[in-house]
């Protein structure tokens, strides 16, 4: 009988229920529209203007000031140093940042208190971390404006990131695989490393693959350390002086001679070209990685 009640009070809102349900719906793709149509309206804005100055000698040449010279590769090698540095100094150090918090770590005030910094650090303006590589590493211990203190200021730029997706990763490992371990006998180093990190591998690369986006596109932080904007080699090594993408594609904008502006835009259709296959490779290891941790 109350359900029946119920059932009589309920039916009458029915049909203004669906039509929230329908308008709210509605908001949603809308939403999602204006996102995909702005992005598909910058890529091709981008590719029209920049298409034309698209070329071998392009990738290949130096920055000059004759556009018809003028190109990415300093920039580009650049690039590729500061992101296998970032690479190298932020996912190590990140992961066992996060395996010693959920697996190792004590819960107690000061572990919360150390939670609450690193999610605090993931949301401070990138500028601040380019300050923060110039006091340390320039000021400081002295590495210069080099390709070492770049990648380094990037590391701790992603960190943050890296250490609460590995984390989120390792944490959505069931319990059941550590405790079937621990039952055969294992040490707490050889479960981690043998049962909870390869189960948590794919989720730790699709966080590296965020913070590794967002610090290819950074320029902030590299204006900080000041790194130049006109380079005529390639660097060789990781104390060699440099330049990247992004700085190269702000100082053509820049530029209001005839000819730069389609520079930029050629040179944002590099930087994309390299940002989808970095990770376009990092997903290939995750699906790897997952499909074995599946078997």
């Amino acid at each position: 009988m109350a359900f029946a009640d119920r059932d009589r009070r309920f039916r009458p809102k029915l049909p203004r229920r669906k039509r929230w349900g329908t308008a709210v719906y509605a908001m949603l793709v809308l939403s999602i529209l204006v996102g995909i149509v702005g992005l598909v309206t910058l890529i091709a804005q981008v590719v029209v203007e920049g298409a034309g100055w698209l070329s071998f000698g392009f990738i290949t040449n130096f920055p000059s000031r004759f556009p018809e010279r003028a190109g990415v590769w300093a920039a580009l090698w650049g690039t590729v140093w500061i992101m296998g540095i970032t690479f190298l100094f932020a996912v190590p150090v990140g992961v066992g940042a996060a395996v010693y918090l959920e697996e190792y770590a004590p819960k107690n005030r000061l572990t919360r208190l150390i939670e609450l910094n690193i999610a605090n650090l993931a949301g401070v303006p990138s500028i601040v971390y380019g300050l923060l590589g110039l006091a340390v590493f320039i000021s400081l211990l002295g590495l210069g404006r080099t390709l070492l203190t770049g990648g380094m200021t990037m590391g701790l730029l992603v960190m943050p990131i890296v250490i609460i997706s590995s984390r989120e990763a390792i944490r959505a490992v069931p319990s059941t695989y550590r405790e079937a371990a621990y039952g055969l006998g294992a040490t707490r180093f050889q479960v981690v490393i043998g049962v909870v990190l390869p189960q948590a591998v794919p989720g730790i690369m699709t966080g590296t693959i965020l913070a590794m986006s967002r610090a290819i596109g950074e320029a902030a932080p590299m204006i900080a350390i000041a790194a130049l904007t006109f380079v005529t080699f390639a660097p060789t090594g990781p104390m060699d002086r440099f330049t990247v993408l992004p700085i190269q594609i702000y100082s053509w904008v820049q530029d209001p001679r005839e000819g730069f502006s389609g520079l930029a835009a050629a040179g944002i259709i590099v930087l994309l070209v390299v940002l989808l296959s970095m990770n376009a490779i990092a997903i290939l290891i995750r699906n790897k990685t997952q499909t074995r941790s599946e078997e």
